[in-house]
């Protein structure tokens, strides 16, 4: 599919469609539609990322939201909002699980009834924020930041120093899609992103577009 296409939510059927095709939620792929005229009405990516959750059928692969545990009140403010529009438009978030840009993130995204999932890099899950939802602890150290950008769909960077800049270069080397905003580090190919919005339009993008 391309930019150009107009998609048309089916309310009839609660699915997406377009130029003869129909999204499978469950594969995140287009497939060829039954080939009859349908009424439907226009939507944005954004706009059928949430009729699709709100359907219940959208499969929910991970995005992640990396940044650092020394966070300033900006970048937690920003974090925090960040999550919980995510569990608003049904993405589903994970992170390394711990403190500052990880705990703010996740206190948004349970707060709206998400279920924050969170990678640690310590022996036992008791080491998680109070806020994830799922902790998985792996014993691996900084390790987990391969597995956190490997897993995603998409990856988010809200400020960050070294540990936040090895995700990001991971997620380009996994051929992720990788957000930059509110301080992250520069790193080529990362597109630095004005506001949340701005990030959600482009991760429902990468779900609904592959771009």
């Amino acid at each position: 599919m391309t930019s150009m296409q107009v998609m048309q939510w089916d309310a009839r059927k609660n699915c997406l469609r377009t130029d003869g095709k129909v999204f499978d939620p469950s594969r995140l792929e287009w497939l060829d539609g039954d080939g009859e005229q349908h009424d439907g009405t226009a939507v944005s990516p954004l706009q059928a990322l949430k009729l699709l959750a709100e359907s219940g059928a959208l499969k929910r692969v991970p995005v992640g939201v990396i940044g650092p545990r020394e966070a300033t009140a900006e970048q937690r403010e920003i974090a925090y909002a960040l999550g919980a529009a995510m569990a608003d438009h049904g993405l589903q978030l994970l992170c390394g699980g711990k403190n500052g840009v990880m705990e703010a993130v996740c206190e948004g995204h349970s707060a709206r009834g998400g279920l924050p999932i969170g990678i640690l890099p310590d022996d036992e899950w008791q080491a998680a924020n109070p806020f994830v939802g799922i902790p998985i602890a792996t014993g691996i150290g900084p390790a987990r930041n391969a597995i956190i950008a490997r897993a995603c769909i998409a990856l988010i960077a809200v400020g960050g120093g070294v540990g936040t800049l090895s995700e990001m270069a991971l997620g380009l080397q996994f051929n992720r899609l990788v957000l930059a905003m509110a301080g992250a580090p520069h790193v080529d190919g990362v597109p630095i992103m004005a506001d949340i919005e701005q990030v959600l339009d482009r991760v429902a993008q990468r779900i609904l577009m592959g771009m």
